[in-house]
């Protein structure tokens, strides 16, 4: 089998390589190819038996896009993307990247089906910004898109073109809309939601962090480890299960940013929690304030996804791979 990371640098890229290369397989099939790409070299992880790629690509060009098809994985991770901050702010990067990315890499799939068949697996990475207000305190499976980003509207309309690809038989698709990923390891990037990480990770490192909303803002969480385990499932699913509609609510956890704090004391006590700093900023707090509180993600659990259970759990996963303990 050849499984191809598109992201591969990134947070979850990486870790997902990592996971990959620990067993050399992915569910009951050896992987004897792993490629992993990026607009950056990404790095190799240890421990892998079979043929490891590594490369730089840019998924919003043509010819990239249609060179890393060229070698027909058999599972394509589409990692990808310009994060939500970014992607407000710069219009034209986010749709070349976002949106731009995803359509070339369908067709250059589509293309390589011509003459022999052809039809990867595609586990595409959307988020919870696919909806925004107006909408319920908990979002149901049923719930229309409701996009109130630029970035919001990439991941939906890539969403509708996963859907159709696969409805075509072009690809195999699954879309898994991920929780805010937390708490994620490094600096911060230029994710609006990436204080939700900040808030805990470098109390817990002893630095200081900025809270720019209210401690009474709701949201939607998965660890790290979560997110790999998604994707994981995501590319050994039954997709016969998932009828016409490719994508799903992943699992998560819903709290306020308040419950993160209070976590976070008993995790770390006061002195970690003396170290958040309140400073609004309006323009991240009515970003945040779009985005869903809560889901009922009743489908994606049907199938077998999961996600924990409190937020010292989330701590916990990232004492425990990132800080050592």
């Amino acid at each position: 089998m050849h499984i191809m990371i598109i992201g591969a640098a990134g947070m979850i890229g990486r870790k997902l390589a990592k996971k990959i290369a620990e067993t050399s397989e992915l569910g009951s099939q050896t992987v004897d190819c792993l490629s992993l790409v990026d607009i950056v070299e990404p790095i190799a992880p240890a421990g892998f038996s079979g043929e490891l790629r590594q490369g730089k690509a840019d998924v919003a060009n043509v010819s990239d896009a249609a060179e890393l098809i060229a070698g027909r994985p058999d599972v394509i991770f589409h990692l990808a993307s310009v994060v939500s901050g970014e992607a407000e702010q710069d219009f034209d990067k986010g749709y070349r990247i976002n949106l731009g990315g995803m359509q070339n890499l369908l067709e250059a799939i589509r293309s390589q089906a011509t003459g022999k068949p052809y039809q990867p697996r595609f586990v595409f990475t959307s988020s919870i910004a696919v909806f925004g207000t107006p909408m319920p305190d908990v979002i149901g499976d049923e719930f229309h898109l409701t996009p109130q980003s630029s970035y919001g509207t990439q991941k939906a309309i890539c969403e509708l073109l996963l859907n159709d690809y696969s409805r075509k038989g072009f690809i195999d698709g699954v879309g898994i809309r991920l929780p805010t990923i937390c708490i994620r390891p490094g600096a911060a990037n230029k994710a609006a939601s990436s204080f939700f990480s900040g808030i805990l990770r470098e109390p817990l490192a002893g630095k200081p962090a900025i809270l720019p909303v209210a401690e009474s803002v709701r949201h939607w969480h998965a660890s790290p480890r979560t997110a790999v385990r998604f994707l994981i499932h995501a590319a050994t699913m039954d997709t016969g299960l998932l009828g016409t509609w490719r994508c799903l609510n992943m699992p998560g956890l819903s709290a306020t940013v308040s419950e993160q704090i209070e976590a976070l004391e008993r995790v770390a006590g006061p002195k970690a929690v003396a170290l958040i700093r309140h400073e609004p900023d309006p323009d991240i707090r009515a970003l945040v304030g779009s985005w869903p509180r809560q889901f009922a993600a009743g489908r994606a659990q049907e199938l077998g996804f999961e996600a924990e259970q409190s937020f010292d759990e989330i701590i916990q996963v990232y004492v425990d791979e990132e800080m050592g303990a």
